[in-house]
């Protein structure tokens, strides 16, 4: 097998091929998570043709979704092993696979296999490891680079889904799905732009490090009928996937991973009840449409201005803090819904509520790796879209019941707004801990050094170095010239 070629650099290059990392990874979220979304486009059509009611056809979007981030943890583990360029070509073919078989679909269930299972399960090898690229390449630029990659999402589904709805017209739902299936291919070609980068962080655990390598090469040693192959292989795994998962016991990444789940709760059911809710308001279906291609574009605009806005010298060291503000903001924009019932007050709310979805998905990968790191970043963010996985699942259905129960969308919507606004104090309570523990361990370290005292006499600081001498046992203090202690 050919060695994979990798650049050499100390740090991040913040440019460079960096911006052709970005460039693929634009396209990855284009062919992943744009499509995603326009697989809604189809669900007339497969009502029609199966004859089959809303719920149980709504679950084909609902299983790409969970599926994706459910293996998420996959696709890190695949390119960390093989390569990043493996993992996203190999992810391009499967995803490509199930659209392409399920244009041949004769049930729901063969497209909760294909078009669900399978193309999530591609979509999942290539989404994290693509975002984590652009983590490796950039350091000072990392907000900005992040923006412009993840806006895809929101430019991919404003061009395709009209451009679906034609084919759907033209060549019927079939061989729509078979288009789809060879645009996705296109993802292949977004692999081979990932070129691997060896930064110096890479190599801070050398120990580590040689005890994997040390394993794997004990492994090749080993007879293959010998009895303690098995064995040799589970120690060996056992060290590389410790290695690679240590930051879970990272209790700030703890805190980070809970927050995560009631955000990804809160954010979910907005893109699936915002329609509906306009109509019971008595806005027209053109309008309620309207709302939602508002909610893209400005999420689009979100991506990249609050990207560039973090980058900037005032805002670069509150990159966190501007995270919190962004998912805080969506909380309250859930809790003003119920009050918004004609559509010159909904316009405002989609523009907003767009804009800091976009703000905060783009700064996700940012604050993650703030608290891991760059060389664990991969496997970080496969964990961090893990954790959507259940919450993309689970709050629809609830926010549905809710509907059903209580006869309106004010109690759904609350939930929402509360559990990310929960997301963001939980973030925040933990930093502020942090940092007042850190300024009392530094006040003690302060107070316990007997070497470097500090007076200050008005406006002038004088410092007086004290050396303990061993061999008399007396101190002897240097005293700035013309510095008199009374």
């Amino acid at each position: 097998m050919a060695k994979v070629h990798r650049a050499r650099s100390t740090s991040p290059p913040d440019g460079g091929w960096g911006w052709m990392i970005v460039a693929g990874c634009f396209l990855v979220t284009i062919c992943t998570r744009a499509v995603t979304r326009c697989i809604s486009i189809f669900f007339v059509e497969f009502q029609t043709y199966f004859t089959q009611d809303y719920a149980q056809t709504a679950w084909i979007h609902s299983i790409v979704d969970c599926v994706t981030m459910l293996c998420a943890p996959l696709g890190s583990v695949v390119s960390n092993h093989l390569s990043c360029q493996v993992g996203i070509m190999l992810g391009g073919l499967l995803a490509s696979t199930g659209l392409i078989l399920g244009s041949f679909a004769t049930s729901l269930k063969h497209l909760y296999l294909t078009l669900g299972v399978l193309t999530g399960l591609g979509f999942a090898l290539c989404y994290s490891p693509a975002i984590a690229m652009v983590g490796k390449y950039f350091n000072r630029r990392k907000a900005l680079a992040y923006g412009i990659a993840m806006s895809g999402s929101g430019i991919g589904t404003f061009i395709l889904a009209p451009v679906v709805q034609l084919l759907i017209e033209q060549f019927s739902w079939r061989g729509a799905l078979l288009i789809l299936g060879g645009f996705v291919l296109n993802l292949c070609v977004c692999g081979a732009l990932m070129r691997p980068i060896t930064l110096e962080e890479d190599h801070t655990t050398p120990e580590q490090n040689h005890v994997c390598r040390t394993q794997k090469e004990g492994l090749k040693r080993v007879s293959l009928y010998s009895s303690l192959t098995k064995e040799w292989a589970q120690a060996c795994l056992c060290c590389c996937l410790q290695q690679e998962y240590r930051f879970l016991l990272m209790s700030d990444f703890v805190v980070l991973a809970i927050s995560i789940l009631f955000m990804a709760y809160g954010c979910s059911p907005l893109f699936v009840y915002l329609v509906p809710y306009a109509l019971s308001v008595g806005v027209s279906h053109q309008q309620a449409a309207f709302l939602m291609s508002i909610l893209g574009v400005i999420d689009i605009i979100g991506n990249i201005t609050f990207g560039w806005l973090t980058n900037r010298r005032c805002l670069k060291n509150y990159q966190y803090v501007c995270y919190l503000f962004a998912v805080g903001m969506d909380g309250l924009c859930y809790l003003c819904l119920p009050m918004l019932q004609s559509l010159p007050l909904l316009v405002p709310f989609s523009c907003t509520f767009g804009y800091f979805d976009g703000a905060y998905v783009t700064l996700i990968p940012v604050v993650t790796a703030e608290i891991v790191g760059t060389t664990s970043l991969s496997s970080a963010l496969g964990v961090v879209y893990f954790l959507h996985a259940v919450p993309y699942l689970v709050s629809p259905p609830i926010a549905g019941w809710l509907v059903d129960t209580t006869g309106s969308y004010t109690a759904a919507f609350l939930l929402c707004g509360f559990s990310m606004i929960f997301s963001s104090v939980l973030l925040g309570f933990a930093r502020l801990v942090k940092r007042m523990r850190k300024t009392q361990l530094q006040f003690i370290a302060k107070e316990s050094d007997p070497k470097l005292q500090l007076w200050t006499n008005g406006a002038v600081a004088y410092s007086v170095t004290r050396e303990l001498d061993q061999k008399h046992g007396e101190s002897v203090a240097t005293a700035v010239p013309g510095y008199s202690p009374t």
